[in-house]
C-alpha cells in the first residue's frame, strides 16, 4: 500500500466525511492512480476541483500519485467577468438539471438563464447533454458529475429550490447577468411580444379587461402577462438576487 497525505480547502470540506474535514490525512491506496481517481474516491467530483499541488508545484488532474506526496485541492472558481456581454451569457453559460431539480430550473429561467431540463432524463442522456452541448450540469448526485462525459457540473448543497437558486447564482457570479421574464418557465425558449388581438380568445374576462401587454412563447404558446403573479416573482427574485454577500 501507497500513502499520500491530502488536505481539501473551502467548500469542498462539504464534499469530505466528517473526519476528513479542517485538517490534512492520510489516505492509502494501491497501484499506479491519478489524482483526478484519489479525490473523487473520496467524493469529490472532479467538476469540483479548482487548482491542485503537490508538494506545493501545480499539477493536472492526470499526475500519478507518488508515495508520501502531499496533495493539496482548491475548489473550482467560475466567475464571468466584466469583459462579458448579456450577448455572450448564451453561449458562456448554459445548464442542464437533473431530474430532482425541476423547480431550480424553472426559477433559472424565470432570471432568463438557458435551463435545459426533462423529468425522465437518464443518466447517460444528461451526461451526454453536459458534454455535447457544452452545458453545466447541475446536479446533487456526485456520481453523475464524476462521469468524463461531464466537463463542467456543480453539485448543488441545498434543499429548498429558493436557496439553491442562491447558491447557484452565487457559485456562478450571474447577479448582473440575470434578465428576469425574458424565457418560457416551461420550455425555456425566448418569449416573444404578441398582440392582444391575435390572443383574445384565449384569455379570461378579467385579464381581457385589464391587462394589454402580452408576450407567447413560440414554442409552447403559452401566454405570459403581468399580473398579480409577476408582482410576486419579482418579489423572490429581488429578494435572491439582493442577498449574495450573505
Amino acid at each position: 500500500m501507497k500513502k499520500a497525505y491530502f488536505r481539501f480547502y473551502d467548500e469542498l470540506q462539504e464534499l469530505l466525511r466528517p473526519p476528513y474535514r479542517g485538517r490534512s490525512f492520510t489516505y492509502e491506496f494501491k497501484g499506479s492512480q491519478s489524482v483526478k481517481h484519489l479525490i473523487e474516491a473520496l467524493g469529490v467530483p472532479h467538476t469540483e476541483i479548482g487548482r491542485i499541488l503537490i508538494n506545493d508545484n501545480p499539477v493536472d488532474t492526470g499526475y500519478q500519485v507518488q508515495q508520501a506526496d502531499r496533495v493539496q485541492v482548491y475548489p473550482a472558481r467560475f466567475d464571468l467577468t466584466e469583459t462579458n456581454s448579456h450577448s455572450d451569457i448564451e453561449e458562456d453559460i448554459k445548464f442542464v438539471l437533473d431530474n430532482h431539480l425541476g423547480r431550480l430550473a424553472a426559477y433559472l429561467r424565470m432570471l432568463g438563464f438557458n435551463a435545459r431540463y426533462r423529468n425522465n432524463y437518464q443518466d447517460d442522456e444528461l451526461a451526454e447533454i453536459a458534454g455535447q452541448d457544452e452545458r453545466i450540469l447541475l446536479t446533487r448526485d456526485r456520481r453523475l458529475l464524476m462521469r468524463n462525459q461531464v466537463r463542467s457540473g456543480y453539485c448543488v448543497r441545498k434543499l429548498d429550490p429558493q436557496e439553491q437558486l442562491k447558491e447557484v447564482i452565487k457559485r456562478f457570479g450571474l447577479q448582473r447577468f440575470a434578465r428576469p421574464f425574458r424565457r418560457c418557465i416551461r420550455c425555456n425558449f425566448i418569449l416573444e411580444p404578441v398582440h392582444k388581438e391575435l390572443v383574445l380568445q384565449r384569455l379570461e374576462p378579467l385579464t381581457r379587461q385589464y391587462y394589454d401587454e402580452f408576450r407567447i412563447c413560440p414554442h409552447c404558446q403559452q401566454i405570459y402577462w403581468k399580473g398579480s403573479h409577476f408582482a410576486r416573482m419579482g418579489q423572490m427574485i429581488q429578494e435572491v438576487l439582493g442577498n449574495q454577500d450573505d
